[in-house]
């Protein structure tokens, strides 16, 4: 059997999850630094370095590419279950992401230059988002009451990243053109990748190092073919399948953040405060800004509610996010009220919206992370990560493609149209929550673990029952 990652911890987790968290971190920043800068970079005008294109023209193009970005996993989870490793496919994505990042910076502004980058950062995900994310449910055994938390923590780092994305990247990119925001960007990959390679053996002991068929033959484990699915794995993969349906919604939504309610805060709210002008994308730190205040407090709030036995199922957490990122758009609707009749609406509309759906995203994002490790079977971890990343490739497409529509029907009708869509998806969740959690057959169920405990064995090697 391959070894248990170190055993020595930080706050009653594994290191392991620390060294993840800061890689995840510095790849965030390089996403994050996209999603500020995209649009508004696709929309400034050409004498600025911008292309000068149509605000629908870039919501669709913005939302083709966050798609692929989370379409790739399936391909990339793919391939290091079965060749390549997740730590491999970490490390190979880190450095493509690297390279299109640079690519963007480079002089020039031609359209092969901006869609090679954009090419490269979608390629390098598919091998690193998926895999990653694996690896921290690895350093967890079965039933672990430590493991929602852990993704909590690990969801911190994100948004970690997320914020120096808007204060590094954004910064650099709007006040001192779009190259500096993309190079920085760049700088950061690179740094998430040096640090992953010089202390993964430390910190992550066989984690992911080793492809999912590679770990099964050292073990004498027999590699099961699909057929061999039993009744519960199958009921555990129809509720993973599921629930990405419902997440559809969620990120439809909270994705219009860095498409049209960019848009929106840069052309239509005002952003002076205290006699400055605030930069557009400052905004985008304030997601972060609330994930990394809020997030410690839900990590121990799951986990808290999972050792007395009163954990909300996964069914009804992921519920609850999507009747607060609805609750958010009204928010929005108020924003758009204002903005119509006074020119400009009140920076708190807006900063009100994003507190509603960071907590809606943390009742959802890193539970359904560790959902998919839970319930997925061992042979298949990677590539049922990469599935659930569908959801979001599927749901930023339709960002995109419905903010484009913001142009034709106005911000509060189509502010209206999300905030009902979500709400009635998050009560039909909320009613078929018993039904889904029946078919999980006890995988959500946790156990008091000690927090000095050494952490548990690799999810390579955690055969759902």
């Amino acid at each position: 059997m391959a070894q248990s990652p170190a055993t020595s911890t930080i706050g009653g987790h594994p290191k392991g999850l620390f060294l993840l968290f800061t890689t995840e971190m510095w790849e965030r920043m390089s996403y994050y630094g996209m999603r500020a800068l995209l649009v508004l970079y696709m929309v400034g005008a050409t004498k600025d370095g911008g292309f000068g294109w149509s605000q629908s023209k870039a919501l669709q193009i913005f939302g083709l590419y966050t798609g692929l970005v989370y379409a790739t996993p399936v391909l990339g989870g793919y391939l290091a279950d079965r060749f390549l490793g997740q730590r491999l496919s970490v490390m190979l994505g880190g450095v493509l992401m690297m390279l299109g990042q640079f690519l963007l910076a480079m002089p020039g502004n031609t359209e092969a230059l901006f869609f090679g980058g954009l090419g490269l950062l979608v390629v390098g995900n598919g091998f690193f988002k998926p895999n990653i994310s694996t690896m921290v449910g690895g350093l967890y055994g079965a039933g672990d009451s430590r493991r929602d938390g852990a993704f909590t923590i690990f969801y911190i780092g994100i948004n970690v990243g997320a914020f120096l994305a808007s204060a590094v990247c954004g910064t650099l990119g709007e006040k001192y053109g779009w190259s500096w925001g993309f190079g920085s960007a760049g700088v950061g990959m690179g740094l998430g990748v040096l640090v992953f390679l010089l202390l993964g053996n430390r910190y992550l002991g066989d984690v992911g190092k080793s492809p999912s068929k590679a770990v099964r033959k050292a073990d004498n484990t027999p590699a099961a073919p699909a057929a061999a699915l039993t009744r519960a794995e199958v009921d555990r993969i129809i509720v993973i399948l599921v629930l990405a349906l419902f997440v559809v919604f969620f990120w439809t939504a909270f994705e219009q953040a860095g498409g049209l309610m960019n848009l929106y805060t840069d052309a239509k709210v005002d952003r002076n405060l205290l006699g400055m002008q605030v930069p557009t994308t400052w905004f985008q730190a304030i997601n972060p800004i609330f994930i990394i205040g809020l997030g410690p407090l839900f990590a121990e709030m799951w986990t808290n509610l999972g050792r007395k036995g009163r954990d909300p199922s996964i069914p009804a957490k992921m519920a609850f996010g999507l009747l607060l990122v609805s609750f958010g758009f009204v928010f929005m609707l108020g924003a758009s009220q204002q903005s119509a009749a006074e020119g400009k609406a009140a920076m708190m509309w807006v900063v009100a919206a994003y507190f509603f759906h960071t907590a809606g995203e943390l009742c959802l994002s890193p539970v359904g992370l560790s959902m998919v490790t839970k319930l997925a079977p061992a042979r298949f971890a990677s590539a049922l990560m990469g599935v659930w990343f569908i959801a979001n490739a599927v749901a930023n497409y339709l960002a995109g493609l419905i903010g484009g529509y913001a142009e034709k029907m106005g911000e509060f009708d189509l502010f209206l149209a999300i905030t009902i869509a979500t709400a009635v998806a998050g009560a039909v969740l909320l009613a078929v929550a018993p039904v889904l959690k029946r078919m999980m057959h006890g995988a959500d169920e946790v156990k008091p673990v000690d927090p000095a405990a050494p952490a548990g064995e690799s999810v390579s090697n955690i055969q759902a029952a």
